[in-house]
């Protein structure tokens, strides 16, 4: 299985289907509760980084290509080490592909830009794959602890790290 396909599969397998939840501001469509319409989340597509899709509508094909395009390619997926790859695109789609960077670059030592260049694509790959994707697990869930959101998803989001802490061993 190549990198965008164990990378998928994971990140399909946790943010699952349909949900409408108007505590998560990603489901409304102007990003914060209360502001545009609710129009939820689907295997991590959201309303609010996606305003004009029609979420409850989209199909896995839809989800993959968007993933691909907006996430993957991005995060250039195909030159990163597979644990790497899949911390980074799991990350991405949760958080932001900038501030998925940020964790890697924090991780590797870097300056955190939020930019994959040369240097930090060079860095990631000369380090430790396995270590440098835990250090960046280990960045995110710092990051999440303070944001304001913790108090409701804080345990989802810590489920979801530590199942990928798991996955990156198989």
């Amino acid at each position: 299985m190549d990198n965008f396909s164990r990378c998928f599969t994971f990140t399909l397998g946790v943010e699952g289907g349909y949900t409408d939840n108007p505590a998560d501001p990603g489901n409304w469509t102007g990003g914060a509760m209360g502001r545009g319409q609710l129009r939820g989340t689907k295997y991590g597509i959201s309303a609010a980084t996606y305003p004009a899709l029609d979420i409850a509508a989209l199909t896995e094909a839809d989800a993959q290509a968007i993933y691909r395009r907006d996430y993957y390619t991005p995060l250039r997926g195909d030159e990163l080490p597979l644990p790497v790859a899949m911390v980074a695109f799991d990350g991405a789609v949760n958080a932001g592909v900038r501030r998925s960077i940020c964790w890697l670059q924090q991780a590797a030592g870097l300056p955190a830009d939020g930019v994959l260049g040369a240097r930090t694509l060079a860095a990631i790959n000369a380090a430790d794959a396995l270590g440098l994707a835990r250090e960046a697990l280990a960045r995110r869930l710092s990051f999440y602890s303070t944001s304001p959101g913790w108090g409701n998803f804080g345990l989802g989001w810590t489920r979801r790290v530590i199942a990928l802490a798991g996955e990156i061993l198989r």
